[in-house]
């Protein structure tokens, strides 16, 4: 027999009845039922009941094992009394008695339970991963997470794409985040740079005649954390591909990613219509580039119903320039409480609160009001029906713009009695966070967003060019790698008008792929960073291999990366990465379990000629 087992601890069955079996595992929890001990017995693959009572050699032995402790026993096979069994286990048919145990690792006082569902501080549970990483839901994750990517690269290579990896250290790019710079002995004051995507290499694979790349990449950002990105590395699909345009980068990623969340969504609707919406269209009508098409809700300008009206805060912010008011629907949500719940949420956002008007059926007052008769007579008309109810707008906006306004505003946006609208105005960029932020509350607190679902959009026709609006500087809002539409011809009028051949795949509210097709004429790459700043010696110096590699025969080509732990992320069903990635740092980038990062010794920074100045 095997030194460890014969059969994992999923396996045994009814069938092996019987059956001298060898296990090993760590025991997941002992009860003792009046002097009959029985241990749960778990492994990666599953958890076999085993039994031990005084008649067994190593009675006093098994007395001794705890919570986590690893052993191996020896045992038969036994088939459990009907009424014992437990259908929600493969081996719930079964048990096996004792016959031999040998302890292979013990285990001291547990600084958090693997057995339960125990809440621990994310600090202790990073601490002590390897112990977190054995509860059941961080298998099935880890598990999930490897399925996936096992998944990914077969429906690559069905495709016809290669894998290929590319260089780990290597030069600082500007790809939107802050590198990770890696000191050189050999030469030193110079410093390598981790790479924050594998833009420039993958490029350059296209320039060298490979028509299909894909790669499990790495990618390494300084970025401030968050609960749906890692501070400093993360996973991505990578691919580019040569001769193609948007469209074609769209037709083949699609299938790949609708195939895994079918695969691994747990029966999930998977929408199969993924809509292009521009970039500009996305943020007036969500709020956001990265949309949850869950929601039904879209935004909707509403500036001319205030323009001029009697609500003097919209009236006199619409005579400025570039500002606007914009409505957010909320079905159903017609109530006062309702509607105060969602000023508070504005004011908790920085705002003094949030514009809204609701619709009800008319009141006996209003009728009363309408008709010069007293409040009892127009309650006996309404219920007689000689007069029709009908609805009217509430609301403080309501009572200043008038009930001709209120009622175009409730037809622009199909509202109807027992709806609401939310209002917020200024300049877009100003409050469209906001804004999205509160249509996403209003689909939740009203149950508007279906949550058996994945919806997906691209999202198209991003700006290349963004300014500062205090220097007025000219930088790049995207990848700055990315091909103008119009070519040279639009980079010669107004930088903040010219969009690029670049997409973004959200879902759900999250961006899973970002993707360009790319510059690839020299004369047009020059024009383009000349706009941000860079002058052609710049350009040369910081991106030369790609510049020079446009000179010999450059192909068209594009391509894009999904974001491998916010696809697993999703599949999870849980709102913070660090939950399907094995070893997280936490929200300060700090590695409890390993120390890092850590002093380097003064032989370390010797041997790299470098010196620590001490921060005050």
């Amino acid at each position: 027999m095997h030194a460890y087992r014969s059969h994992t601890c999923a396996e045994l069955n009814k069938s092996n009845v019987g059956d001298a079996v060898r296990l090993s595992g760590w025991v997941h929890r002992v009860r003792d039922h009046g002097g009959i001990l029985f241990i749960d017995l778990r492994d990666h693959y599953g958890v076999t009941q085993v039994l031990c009572d005084p008649d067994s050699p190593v009675f006093a032995e098994v007395e001794k094992v705890r919570s986590e402790w690893c052993i191996r026993i020896d045992g038969n096979v036994k088939a459990r009394d009907p009424e014992l069994v437990n259908p929600k286990l493969p081996t719930g048919e079964v048990e096996v008695f004792v016959r031999d145990i040998e302890v292979l690792g013990a285990a001291q006082e547990l600084p958090l339970m693997v057995f339960g569902d125990q809440e621990y501080p994310e600090e202790t549970r990073l601490k002590y991963r390897y112990l977190d990483l054995r509860r059941e839901v961080m298998q099935n994750n880890m598990t999930l997470r490897s399925d996936v990517v096992a998944s990914m690269r077969r429906r690559m290579w069905d495709q016809n794409f290669r894998e290929y990896q590319t260089p780990i250290i290597t030069a600082s790019s500007p790809e939107g985040a802050r590198d990770f710079l890696v000191p050189s002995r050999l030469h030193p004051g110079k410093f390598y740079a981790l790479p924050q995507a594998p833009q420039q290499f993958k490029q350059l694979i296209m320039m060298s005649g490979y028509d299909k790349y894909f790669q499990i990449a790495p990618c390494f950002r300084d970025e401030d954390p968050r609960a749906d990105r890692s501070p400093t590395d993360f996973y991505q699909l990578d691919l580019e591909m040569s001769f193609v345009e948007q469209q074609d980068v769209f037709d083949t990623i699609q299938p790949v990613l609708t195939g895994i969340f079918e695969e691994f969504g747990g029966g999930r609707k998977v929408d199969q219509d993924w809509p292009q919406i521009s970039y500009k269209d996305a943020a007036k009508w969500y709020g956001t580039d990265k949309p949850d098409l869950r929601n039904p809700i879209k935004m909707q300008d509403v500036s001319e119903h205030f323009r001029g009206s009697g609500f003097a805060i919209f009236a006199n912010l619409l005579e400025n320039e570039g500002t606007e008011v914009r409505a957010i629907p909320a079905p159903t949500g017609g109530g006062r409480k309702f509607c105060d719940r969602m000023n508070k949420f504005a004011q908790g956002e920085g705002l003094p609160g949030m514009g809204y008007i609701f619709w009800r059926e008319k009141t006996a007052d209003a009728v009363a009001q309408e008709l010069g008769i007293t409040v009892k007579e127009a309650q006996a008309k309404l219920k007689s029906g000689e007069v029709e109810g009908g609805m009217e707008a509430a609301g403080p906006l309501a009572k200043n713009i008038g009930p001709e306004r209120t009622e175009a505003i409730r037809q622009q946006l199909g509202l109807n009695i027992g709806d609401a609208a939310f209002f917020l105005g200024g300049k877009p960029k100003a409050f469209e966070k906001v804004a999205g932020k509160a249509r996403d509350v209003i689909g939740e607190e009203l149950g508007l967003t279906d949550k058996d679902r994945f919806a997906f959009a691209w999202i198209v026709d991003f700006p290349i060019y963004e300014q500062d609006e205090e220097s007025g500087e000219i930088d790049f809002e995207h990848n700055p790698f990315s091909m103008p539409q119009g070519g040279l011809d639009a980079l010669n009028g107004n930088p903040l008008d010219v969009l690029g051949y670049q997409y973004d795949l959200a879902c759900n509210g999250y961006e899973l792929v970002s993707g360009a097709i790319r510059n690839h004429k020299p004369d047009v790459m020059l024009k383009a960073f000349e706009i941000a700043g860079y002058d052609e010696a710049e350009v040369k110096s910081r991106f030369g291999a790609l510049y020079q590699a446009f000179q010999y025969g450059a192909p068209p080509h594009g391509g894009c990366a999904a974001g491998i732990d916010r696809i697993v992320m999703l599949l999870a069903d849980t709102a913070n990465i660090r939950e399907v990635i094995m070893f997280p740092m936490n929200q300060r980038a700090e590695d409890l379990m390993m120390q890092a990062p850590s002093e380097p010794s003064s032989d370390q920074l010797m041997e790299l000629s470098l010196r620590v100045i001490p921060q005050e």
